[in-house]
């Protein structure tokens, strides 16, 4: 599906310098949402503070954070909402900041979410400019920033801390770093249930290095060959016809240039089983640790989760939500927006493998979506599940990267102002859960 020949390219200028523009259009959208959430919640009667600190899951995270685990509500219904379903990465760094600074729990999560949401994009910028270029890549933050829900990205959520470690870790493996890949995909495994879509990624790019090297065998030296990047080596540059093809021109060219083909081995076998086995021990803990202190075993953490009717049906129960909405016109709309929203993330998927992004990319964005549509989740919090699966995003920005700099920026300036509407709108309504 990826072909995996020529070694990634790490960037020579300074990762800063060259990461900046995307960080400040970064900056800017984020500024302007919250500006207009805080005018927004004002004009109601509300404090726009509260709503990204202290509402919803935020709570959550500040109960853990101050108290520890242990907390839990029983409904009426007999569902039982237990704080063992939230892992605990985001609260161990609430701690932590607010034992360092003359912080509240609930200032020290908005500050983590909004340092996570900076390294969050300055990972995206890294991953897209690896594969297509600083172009691509400044185009990429930024529609990540002017997502709808992109508001939650400065939440005291754990949204940007799990995608800004995501996002890392496959650029450590697109460039051969594979102990820091599975440090942060252990770290991913902390934050969120979702952490298996960056092992899932850890684990295919390995075991596909260590088949292609038995196959290759002698012939190509195996993973010590020139070429493969170490964790304390730089990749080569990719030749220049490489790069050619993968930098859009602002000349509206209708074809947008294919991912190069990308070597995933870069460092001896060691060091790539290391980083696969570091990888899922994140995960593992956790979950491991809820069923020791349940009772219950190493499926401790499904009970969990299922006293807040979580769980994986397949997508029946979206189907059936979906469905529920063409049983009246009004509601019909949204079932048919529906449709064509899941429609979409899979064309853009689709696109992705046409156009061969990198293997680990593929298979993070695959595990992330099954993830999201397929589990029997309240509705209303999956566009905020989807928000780690930046790479969907990728052939989109390579459409906008292709367009003259100023009609871009009106364009990208345009979605931003309706973004920051919508999610000053969407707080101040339902909001996510």
């Amino acid at each position: 599906m990826t072909d995996l020949e020529t070694p990634m390219a790490v960037p020579r200028a300074p990762a800063l310098r060259r990461a900046a523009p995307a960080l400040l259009g970064y900056a800017a959208v984020r500024a302007l949402g919250l500006a207009v959430l805080a005018g927004w919640s004002a004009a109601r009667g509300k404090s726009g503070y509260t709503l990204l600190t202290a509402r919803w899951d935020s709570l959550w995270y500040t109960r853990v954070a101050e108290l520890g685990y242990g907390y839990e509500v029983r409904l009426p219904n007999g569902d039982v909402h237990s704080n063992l379903a939230f892992f605990p990465l985001l609260p161990w760094l609430e701690r932590l900041l607010h034992a360092l600074a003359p912080l509240s729990y609930a200032d020290a999560g908005f500050a983590v979410s909004l340092l996570a949401s900076l390294a969050a994009a300055w990972g995206i910028f890294a991953v897209t400019d690896v594969v297509y270029g600083p172009r691509v890549g400044v185009c990429a933050v930024l529609l990540w920033a002017v997502l709808p829900v992109g508001i939650v990205q400065s939440m005291a959520y754990s949204e940007s801390l799990f995608t800004a470690l995501a996002a890392w870790s496959l650029y450590a493996v697109l460039t051969g770093r594979w102990v820091t890949a599975g440090v942060l995909a252990a770290l991913a495994g902390l934050t969120r249930p979702v952490g298996l879509a960056v092992v899932a990624a850890v684990w295919t790019a390995g075991v596909v290095s260590f088949v292609r090297d038995r196959s290759s065998g002698a012939r190509d030296g195996g993973a010590d060959r020139p070429g493969g990047a170490r964790d304390d080596e730089r990749a080569p540059e990719v030749s220049s016809a490489a790069r050619a093809r993968r930098v859009p021109q602002a000349t509206g060219a209708p074809h947008a240039p294919r991912a190069p083909h990308v070597t995933i081995t870069g460092a001896p076998p060691w060091r790539r089983a290391l980083g696969m086995l570091l990888a899922p021990l994140g995960t593992a803990a956790y979950v491991l640790w809820v069923g020791h202190r349940t009772g219950r075993g190493p499926l401790g953490y499904l009970d969990v989760q299922a006293g807040w009717r979580n769980g994986f049906d397949g997508g029946y129960a979206f189907a059936r939500f979906a469905a529920d909405k063409f049983t009246s016109f009004p509601s019909a709309l949204a079932g048919a927006g529906l449709i064509l929203g899941v429609g979409l993330l899979l064309w853009l998927y689709v696109i992705g493998v046409r156009r061969r992004q990198p293997l680990p990319l593929l298979v993070y964005t695959g595990v992330v979506l099954a993830l999201a549509l397929c589990a029997s989740s309240y509705f209303g919090s999956k566009p905020r599940l989807l928000l780690p699966a930046f790479p969907l995003l990728l052939p989109l920005a390579q459409a906008l990267a292709r367009l003259r700099t100023g009609r871009s920026a009106l364009v990208t300036a345009g979605v931003a102002v309706a973004s920051a509407i919508y999610g000053a709108f969407w707080l101040n309504g339902s909001g996510p859960p």
